[in-house]
């Protein structure tokens, strides 16, 4: 009776080891699983503290978080202007090519190239060919806050023998006879806009170098000298070609602003190189060159926080 006894108490102890067992084995992955999610928890909740000590401290006066450091600054906006477009051909040349597609085509080429040194923002007053007022055109500049204003440009002459490259500069009085007339043909694009559209007369383009600032100005000839040099050996040139005159255009008064001629439409060898895609390359890489060189030597850098 004693060894059967003993016997079933010693069965009924391995049962209750069997069950433990089987308890423990049951329960331990749970167990794991749950320490596992609470050291995940724990890691997210360190690592969170550690990124907001990092970029987030507290504001004394309003008790609030403020940010700590600074968003990387704009890079300058370059703001390039395809002269003429839409019902506004521009010049025709001496085989019967538009200006329009002139300017554009390097207006393009620049962009592309000013985009792939990657220290400029680049927009184009016109995308597509169509007809933009030239109270349009400054505007736009204006309200991208543009830091440099370039409007591109192949004009023609009754004088079929003149050719080369000019950079001009807003003044209310022009340099030569050839400046005004060019500027009286650039600012009669608005007869294309209709009757809704106000055509600046000769009376208010005498006073539209009043309403540019003295540093705009000086900032837009700088760019203008840089410009001339950068075509200097590469791009041919008209005889004197830093000039000034009152086009409608270049009136913003806190863009620094020029008007590159690229050639004359109306002499058959500017026409056919600026028919040329190498060409409009050089001619856009001697702009790029240029825009660089400007901003190297401290350009433009009044309105950059602007």
């Amino acid at each position: 009776m004693e060894f059967e006894k003993d016997k079933s108490t010693a069965a009924v102890d391995h049962s209750k080891r069997v069950t433990m067992v089987i308890l423990i084995l049951w329960f331990f992955p749970v167990l794991c699983l749950a320490k596992s999610k609470k050291n995940q928890l724990t890691y997210t909740n360190k690592s969170k503290n550690k990124a907001s000590k990092l970029f987030v401290k507290k504001d004394n006066k309003s008790g609030f978080p403020a940010i700590v450091g600074k968003a990387k600054p704009l890079l300058p906006l370059i703001v390039l202007d395809p002269g003429h477009g839409g019902k506004d051909p521009g010049a025709i040349g001496y085989s019967g090519t538009y200006e329009k597609h002139i300017s554009y085509a390097v207006s393009l080429e620049l962009l592309k190239q000013l985009t792939h040194t990657g220290r400029y923002r680049v927009k184009l007053t016109r995308e597509i060919d169509q007809f933009i007022p030239l109270d349009g055109r400054v505007e736009f500049a204006q309200k991208h806050k543009a830091n440099l204003f370039i409007s591109l440009h192949a004009d023609a002459l009754g004088n079929h023998s003149v050719r080369g490259a000019s950079v001009y500069t807003l003044s209310n009085h022009a340099s030569d006879s050839l400046s005004a007339a060019l500027a009286t043909t650039e600012n009669s694009a608005d007869r294309y806009a209709g009757p809704n559209v106000k055509v600046v007369s000769p009376a208010v383009q005498k006073i539209l170098a009043s309403l540019v600032q003295l540093e705009t100005k000086k900032e837009s000839m700088t760019l203008a000298k840089t410009v001339v040099r950068s075509f200097n050996n590469r791009v041919g040139l008209l005889n004197n070609p830093r000039r000034h005159a009152g086009f409608v255009v270049l009136k913003s008064c806190d863009v620094p602003s020029i008007l590159v001629e690229m050639g004359f439409m109306s002499n058959r060898m500017d026409e056919s190189q600026l028919r040329k895609a190498m060409y409009q390359g050089l001619v856009a890489s001697s702009l790029k060159n240029a825009i660089n060189h400007y901003f190297d030597i401290g350009g433009s850098i009044t309105h950059l926080t602007g």
